[in-house]
């Protein structure tokens, strides 16, 4: 499976695009996952960077909208994301990224995983 790395100009545009969208909700947060980036609200994450490819979680209606203009799959080609598509280089990265925060933060926060146990 090719895991594609970012750049850190477009680790630093990713995280820049996610305070400018999440400026006013303190429980978003960025981390680091398998090597890329996630946003996360309320433990469920909304945004992702894999390599280059900025990816976002919509609803159905959002999806088929994004799809139609150009929106691809998500994450590896052996593999992609189920429910998180592609911005397509022309799209208005912010709006997209706001649609995908608003939608996710309505769900209910994901449950802390307990602790592993020590081999």
């Amino acid at each position: 499976m090719q895991m594609p790395k970012a750049s850190e100009e477009q680790k630093q545009h990713f995280r820049d695009l996610i305070a400018e969208v999440g400026a006013s909700a303190p429980e978003v947060e960025v981390k680091p996952m398998f090597g890329q980036l996630g946003a996360f609200v309320n433990g469920n994450m909304f945004a992702g960077l894999f390599g280059p490819d900025l990816g976002v979680k919509l609803a159905e209606p959002d999806a088929v909208v994004l799809a139609a203009s150009g929106g691809g799959p998500f994450g590896p080609v052996e593999r992609p994301m189920g429910g998180y598509l592609t911005l397509p280089a022309d799209a208005d990265a912010t709006e997209w990224i706001g649609r995908a925060l608003a939608q996710v933060a309505a769900l209910p926060p994901k449950a802390p995983k307990p602790p592993r146990a020590k081999r």
